[in-house]
This record gives structure tokens, C-alpha cells and sequence, in this order.
């Protein structure tokens, strides 16, 4: 196991963890825990944590834990300090929050986002000109959103004095990272086996699995279809044009298709886009007509009717609800 050792101590790297309501338990214990970790297996403080929230007092998770926080206004001076977010940030409104975020950025503290906290900061005006990543289900409707800001599709994203994951157990990769930066690989990679995490991951690593894994395909063909529905919502492509990228007849395709899913070919891609419709609809405040665009309708009409039937409700009684 790596030993620090060397040089006089230095004073520890202040933390501070911002959370905010419907954040992930999960999220923010797999930023904290490597912190912890690395001060016990350095058996020194390299790090110091702390948890606040703009009121203060106990903030529960989604899962009911949670910490104790302080107000944010009566917190200590950061070198670091993350926003940790979940349920809907691209809809979570707090001007006090925003204000202090850009207070923190004026004074030079570094900032970062955990699963949705990027949103919240970018909602701020502060990832402007800064690659960053979030939770792949905030993706697409932060983009739609804010066209112009650089969202990456990657586990984590350490951009000069910004750093952003995707949440759940990507920030104990990002950590590592940060870890890595600071004390050296052989070091980040002993706190990572401590969580029985034996290969830190590369930040560039997918979050999600393949198509093949995630509709359990193994079929070379559907692999490619799909693929092609999924990078085509806004622009649907016909059966003959999917069918003759992927090298078949359109019959032979619909026959896979309704082999594997039971269901017609056009349908399982009609399903994608309602799907994704449903995403921005919960996520989001564009009106209809968009993202019937968005999701390659023609018509608000027909994407309604097409929605009802799906979901049991027209989008705007949904987005309600």
C-alpha cells in the first residue's frame, strides 16, 4: 500500500458538499467516502469535508439518510465545494443558491456538480465555456434547453477549476482523479480497492451500457438498428432506409424485430422517441409543440394521440401530474 510521507505536511484541502433537495444518498457517500479513505490510508488529513445547504438542518436524501448541514451563508472558505443534486435540477429554482455559487466563484473556489449539480451550475451561468458532464438522464434536456454549453457524454469531466460526474459511482472515479492529480496514481488506485473498486475508470468511459447489453441483444443486426433508431429520433428514418443500413431486406429486419420484441419494427421506434418525448416532458419546461419536433412528430395532434395511447394521458395532464 502507498505511503505518503516526504515533505511537512500540508494544511488539507477544504471540501464543502452543497446538497440540495431529492439528492442521491448513493451520489454524494461515493464523493465523500474516498476523501475519508484517503485520510485513513494516508493517516494524515488530506482532506476536510463539510456539508451545508441554504437554510441549514438536517437534509434528507431520497432513500431518508442524510446529513446535518450549515447554513451556506455561515460557511468557512472552500478551496472546493460541489453541488449535489437529483430528482429534477434543470427545474430546481433557488436564487439564493445561485447567488452564493457565483459568490464562491468570485472569490476563486473551485466548483463542481454531482449527477445533476452541473445543471444547477450551469443554470447559474457558470460552466459557460467549460466541458462538463451530469447524469445522462439530465442530458438531452439540458442541451435542448442551453444549446450553447458543452456537455459531454462521459463518466467525469475535470475542466481547469470546474469538475462534474454523472453521479452514483462515477464520483468515486472523479475523486480518484482528483486524488490521483494530488498524491499520485499508485496512491488513488489504494483507496480505490479499498471499496473493492479495483480499476479506477477513465473519465471518457461510457454511462451507460451498450445497446446490445441494454435490450439484451445478440443479434449483430438489431445491434444496428437500434443504434440507428436511437441517433435518429428527431429525424426518422423509413423501414427501407433502417433496413438497408443495416444490410437486409425490410422484411427480414421486421421479422427480427418482431421475433426479439414481440412488437413491429416501426412501433419499438416510435416507442424510442415517445420515450424520449416523456424525458423532456417531465424534465423540462419546452412547450409541446417542441418537442414534438424534438422527437421527430409532425403534428402536436398526432403526437398527442400517439403519447395518450402510450402513457394513458395527454402531455400536458402528464406533465401536471
Amino acid at each position: 500500500m502507498p505511503i505518503l510521507g516526504g515533505m511537512a505536511d500540508p494544511a488539507p484541502l477544504s471540501i464543502g458538499f452543497i446538497l440540495t433537495p431529492d439528492y442521491a444518498l448513493m451520489s454524494l457517500a461515493a464523493a465523500v467516502e474516498p476523501l475519508r479513505a484517503a485520510n485513513q490510508l494516508a493517516d494524515r488529513a488530506l482532506y476536510h469535508c463539510t456539508f451545508h445547504s441554504v437554510a441549514g438542518g438536517f437534509l434528507p436524501s431520497t432513500s431518508g439518510g442524510g446529513f446535518d448541514t450549515t447554513p451556506l451563508a455561515e460557511a468557512p472558505r472552500f478551496d472546493l465545494a460541489f453541488v449535489v443534486a437529483g430528482g429534477n435540477p434543470l427545474r430546481f429554482e433557488d436564487a439564493g443558491l445561485a447567488r452564493a455559487l457565483r459568490g464562491l466563484a468570485h472569490q476563486g473556489v473551485g466548483l463542481g456538480g454531482i449527477s445533476g449539480g452541473a445543471a444547477i451550475l450551469a443554470k447559474a451561468g457558470l460552466m459557460q465555456g467549460r466541458r462538463f458532464t451530469l447524469h445522462w438522464t439530465h442530458i438531452d434536456p439540458l442541451a435542448e434547453a442551453m444549446p450553447d454549453l458543452l456537455i459531454e457524454r462521459a463518466l467525469y469531466v475535470i475542466d481547469r477549476d470546474r469538475y462534474s460526474c454523472a453521479g452514483g459511482v462515477a464520483a468515486l472515479d472523479m475523486m480518484g482523479a482528483l486524488i490521483a492529480g494530488a498524491h499520485g496514481a499508485d496512491f488513488a488506485r489504494a483507496v480505490s480497492e479499498w471499496f473493492i473498486h479495483p480499476r479506477l475508470r477513465l473519465a471518457e468511459e461510457p454511462q451507460q451500457a451498450p445497446v446490445a447489453q441494454r435490450f439484451n441483444l445478440h443479434h449483430p443486426i438489431l445491434e444496428a438498428a437500434v443504434e440507428l433508431m436511437e441517433s435518429h429520433l428527431a429525424d426518422p428514418l423509413a423501414p427501407g432506409q433502417v433496413a438497408s443500413l443495416c444490410g437486409l431486406s425490410a422484411r427480414q429486419l421486421q421479422r427480427l424485430f418482431t421475433a426479439r420484441f414481440g412488437q413491429p419494427m416501426m412501433e419499438f421506434y416510435r416507442d424510442l422517441r415517445l420515450a424520449k418525448a416523456d424525458e423532456l416532458l417531465r424534465q423540462t419546461a419546452l412547450p409541446v409543440v417542441e418537442i414534438a419536433l424534438i422527437t421527430g412528430f409532425a403534428s402536436t395532434s398526432h403526437f398527442t394521440r400517439c403519447y395518450a395511447a402510450r402513457y394513458g394521458s395527454p402531455p400536458a395532464r402528464r406533465r401536471r401530474g
